[in-house]
């Protein structure tokens, strides 16, 4: 593969090296004209023939030229083209000096000029057919007229002896043999020079596309500044994380680009020329998609080729899932200390609990039947037994809560479609509130969407979320609804729909290995409510057990949810903005084949 590239480049170099030889054919052919014209009037006494002989050579060196130039990119040998324009440049010197007077031509350095570019175009062999024949062609213009190989051209006197033209000659030729023996010395050495040179270009672009496909392939952002923290390049990865083009990021600051990001290239400075790594550092970051994206950035100094800072590289990911499981770690790990110990306290708790609440019940029975003389309790203490029984039932109530988050009951798994199930739990939610305690209820429910799930749990999810959804709408003082309106959707998403970046304002919790399975498509539960929405420091807590903003709330409704959607290997998102509404969607993955 390699030796066909080379001889490729070897053989455009010498069609290029034949067309400059055809030029230059061309320039000479025109100075022998000019050269030709101011003899023939300074030395009227060369005979017609003579001077018509050089015309007719200079003539054929035109159109050897126009007919080279035709032929030289159409020749299938190069080579071969080049000896025989050797030859027959060394019939047209012949000529030239023949008929401008043989030894005492001014056209004889042109043997000179044809031995030195067969030597750059022919081998060794070619340098001495070209020495060869322009020696036979001197011979010919000198003593081609006393050998009656030429006819006499009544020119130029050839009135020196034969012996001493024969020593001109012999010189002659011997100069033209060292001549080509240095040009062809000098010509391989250039040609070692030319192919040590191609491919040294040739490795330094194999480096140079390695290094653009390195920088294109690899899987993080990764940019380059000056010393000033200006953009200088920009690869495609970190075009799509940052949703900037290379074109529109090139030349402006980092800072500009990606803000916060300005403060590694400042740590960065300290650092030694050499391998030391420089600042790293861990931003949020909105795309210009409007994705909200987490970066984590490290930057170190760029060297230059004298061994100088010349500016920063920066390289950074998306470490956006990462951070969210890391906030679900160490949600765990603050649940994973207190959760068995909580639990046990609750089942301790609940026993007194149940012994207070029956005490204080039978002293409000035993009032209520009490004789005179043992004195009847005032309307306080009445009113103290009354709170002391519902705050135990409230404690109790809490306590119950948490034991089903803490030890949810096994799911029993049976076909269920979602459309009935929402249906029958929106007439349940209407015939237990007055009409005007609700928003308006609008529902998309696709039909035929079932899944293999436990019914009573699924119930439990939705009806939590309305509660949350319907206690946010705003509302008078007696409890009616003023506004606002709650829609519920059930659909089904191809895999690939739900690979979409994480909206503006969401936390997601995911199930486990069930969020990896290998389902062709997924059952989606949206409930979404046009409330006040929630803050951003809010919604990254709504998923904590005891986390509330209600009074009276328990903290476990959201917990629970998301508990029960993990147990059907599913996961729950919410998306919120304030002012717009809150989005809760439940997305079921694992729970069997869905239909």
């Amino acid at each position: 593969m390699g030796n066909a590239a080379e001889g490729e480049r070897e053989e455009a170099r010498a069609r290029m090296g034949l067309s400059g030889l055809l030029s230059g054919r061309l320039l000479l052919a025109a100075l022998s004209l000019g050269l030709a014209v101011a003899i023939e009037r300074v030395d009227p006494s060369s005979g017609p023939v003579a001077v018509e002989g050089v015309y007719w050579a200079i003539i054929a060196a035109f159109l050897a030229t126009i007919v080279g130039a035709y032929r030289v990119e159409r020749t299938p040998d190069p080579r071969r083209f080049a000896t025989f324009q050797v030859g027959f440049d060394v019939a047209i010197v012949t000529a030239l000096v023949y008929f401008s007077g043989g030894g005492e031509s001014v056209f004889t350095f042109l043997y000179a000029l044809v031995v030195l570019y067969g030597a750059l175009f022919l081998d060794r062999g070619g340098v001495g057919l070209a020495v060869g024949l322009a020696s036979v062609g001197y011979a010919l213009a000198i003593f081609g007229g006393e050998l009656g190989v030429l006819p006499e051209t009544g020119g130029l006197a050839r009135d020196r002896p034969i012996a001493l033209r024969g020593a001109y000659w012999g010189f002659y030729s011997g100069a033209l043999l060292l001549l080509g023996m240095l040009a062809n010395t000098l010509a391989a050495e250039l040609r070692r020079t030319g192919a040590a040179l191609d491919r040294r270009t040739t490795d330094l672009q194999r480096l140079r596309d390695l290094h653009r496909r390195t920088v294109e392939s690899i899987g993080s952002g990764l940019l380059t500044t000056n010393e000033v923290g200006e953009i200088t390049s920009f690869n495609p990865e970190a075009e799509r994380i940052t949703g900037v083009s290379a074109g529109d990021a090139e030349g402006r600051s980092l800072e500009e680009v990606i803000p916060g990001s300005g403060g590694i290239l400042r740590a960065s400075q300290g650092t030694s020329r050499r391998r030391e790594t420089g600042g790293r550092d861990r931003i949020p970051y909105e795309s210009a998609r409007g994705e909200e994206l987490f970066l984590g950035l490290a930057a170190s100094r760029l060297i230059d080729e004298h061994g100088e800072p010349g500016g920063f590289v920066v390289i950074f990911q998306d470490v956006t899932a990462i951070v969210s499981m890391e906030q679900d770690l160490r949600q765990s790990e603050r649940l994973a200390a207190v959760g068995e110990m909580a639990a046990r306290m609750a089942h301790e708790i609940r026993n007194p609990l149940a012994s207070i609440s029956g005490s204080v019940q039978m002293l409000q029975a035993n009032a209520g039947g009490s004789k005179p003389d043992q004195g009847t309790p005032g309307p306080e203490q009445g009113r103290l037994m009354e709170i002391v029984v519902r705050e135990v039932d409230r404690l109790n109530l809490l306590i119950g809560d948490f034991l089903r988050y803490s030890r949810p009951a096994p799911t029993c798994l049976e076909e269920v479609d979602l459309g009935v199930l929402i249906q029958e739990l929106a007439d349940l939610l209407q015939a237990q509130h007055p009409v005007a305690a609700l928003p308006k209820l609008e529902f998309d429910l696709q039909p035929g969407i079932r899944v293999m799930a436990d019914p009573d749990q699924l119930k439990a999810v939705v009806w939590n979320l309305w509660n949350n959804a319907i206690q946010a709408m705003p509302a008078d003082p007696e409890g009616r609804v003023t506004e606002g309106s709650i829609l519920t959707r059930v659909s089904r998403v191809e895999r690939a729909a739900a690979q979409a970046q994480p909206r503006p304002n969401r936390k997601e919790n995911s199930g486990g290995p069930g969020s990896t399975g290998a389902e062709p498509a997924r059952a989606v539960i949206e409930v979404t409510d046009s409330g006040p929405g929630i803050p951003s420091d809010v919604l990254e807590r709504i998923f904590e057990p005891f986390f509330t903003t209600k009074r009276e709330g328990t903290g476990l409704g959201l917990a629970t949810v998301q508990r029960l959607i993990e147990q059907h290997g599913g996961s729950i998102q919410v998306s919120s903005r304030v002012g717009v509404g809150t989005r809760f969607r439940v997305e079921l993955v694992r729970s069997g084949v869905i239909q």
